[in-house]
């Protein structure tokens, strides 16, 4: 609801649905840190000769 510029809950929020969200991992990006980590264990070189 916007009144005079102002963001204002509904008349009804007490009476809304509770929004649940499931808990997830606290990394997001876990798969693509491990593949990283692996290319770049995978490109150590041997030393020369």
């Amino acid at each position: 609801m916007d009144i005079a510029g102002q963001t204002l809950p509904s008349g009804y929020y007490l009476q809304d649905d509770v929004q649940y969200y499931a808990p997830g991992p606290e990394f997001k990006l876990a798969r693509e840190a491990a593949a990283l980590k692996e290319q770049s264990a995978n490109q150590i070189s041997e030393p020369q000769r």
